[in-house]
């Protein structure tokens, strides 16, 4: 395998996009790229992060986020450890930060932190040494999705700058669509917001183009449609009369799918995807459509993030020349 981009310069943690200057986005996403070469040898690791061990602290449920982690942090030949929040003593009352500081006695150099609560995986990161990423905190941020989309995007349209994307959905309850725009952004891409009007914030970022029908916004011409999973476990009341009325205005029906492929327009999602809802079966083995892509690509994307951070107590040895 071709050496890695330089890891980021005294960046410790992966908490939000925003934080991230468009370079930084850059050369995460150029780093992933011989990673991803790996997936076609059949020795599929690497020992960038022999001796290191990574932390997996769920607070949800998570499937495609938490596999995609592990995998990544095996192929970087690290050792990982499921903490089972379930089983532990969360479940009696211990605190987040009493939990973290047993963990910081442990000796963990990377946590992989999914949480119910916007800020607790910033929490975390000012009160241990270990580097943290942040894999989806409430309806906050969920920084690595938007980076393997990013990257899904720039493997079908290699120069991003001036194209658009238009995001459908349930926008005010999803971390990814706050996290993907703002990278696509940062990328130079045009970004278009349509959903319920009960779903879609009334404070959208100044980059983001509100519509208002499904047909205004398929005559903007996107060259990405984007549709978000309704999160009806976040949602306290009735946002929507009805599922069947979501997909008849909100969703890809037989009749916008057709407008969708006559126009080579692409098709991501972030799973899991509600058939019926979002859109209908034909969608996912549409030759556009990049779901199965965004996936495989998570494994690359967070072994670029994994390897390009760098933990407290790794930078202090470098610091002292001792080396990782």
């Amino acid at each position: 395998m071709s050496a890695a981009a330089a890891p980021l310069p005294r960046r410790k943690d992966l908490l939000d996009i925003e934080s991230l200057a468009p370079e930084e986005v850059v050369q995460l996403l150029d780093t992933a790229r011989p990673f991803k070469e790996l997936f076609t040898r059949s020795v599929k690791k690497v020992p960038a992060l022999r001796g290191k061990s990574v932390l997996m602290l769920f607070y949800e449920p998570s499937t495609r986020t938490k596999t995609s982690f592990e995998i990544a942090a095996k192929r970087l030949s690290a050792d990982v450890t499921n903490f089972a929040v379930s089983t532990s003593s969360v479940v009696k009352g211990e605190s987040v930060l009493d939990t973290v500081e047993t963990l910081q006695a442990m000796k963990v150099d990377y946590i992989v932190v999914r949480h119910s609560s916007p800020g607790v995986p910033n929490l975390i990161a000012r009160h241990t040494r270990a580097s943290v990423v942040n894999a989806g905190d409430g309806h906050h941020a969920h920084p690595t999705q938007a980076l393997l989309d990013a990257y899904t995007l720039r493997e079908v349209l290699p120069d991003l700058a001036g194209r658009r994307v238009l995001i459908v959905g349930d926008i005010l309850h999803s971390r990814v669509a706050r996290s993907t725009s703002r990278c696509m952004h940062k990328l130079g891409m045009e970004i278009g917001y349509f959903g319920p009007g009960t779903l879609v914030p009334d404070t959208r970022p100044d980059f983001a183009r509100g519509f208002t029908s499904f047909a205004d916004a398929l005559a903007w011409k996107p060259d990405v449609v984007y549709l978000l999973r309704l999160q009806l476990e976040r949602m306290h009341a009735s946002f929507i009369p009805s599922l069947r009325e979501y997909h008849t205005v909100f969703g890809v029906t037989p009749a916008r799918f057709r407008q969708i492929r006559d126009a080579g327009i692409w098709v991501m999602h972030p799973g899991p995807v509600n058939r019926g809802v979002e859109l209908v079966d034909e969608v996912m083995t549409y030759e556009r459509s990049l779901i199965n892509q965004q996936v495989e690509n998570g494994i690359a994307t967070r072994m670029s993030v994994l390897y390009s951070l760098q933990p407290v107590t790794e930078a202090r040895a470098d610091d002292e020349g001792a080396g990782p």
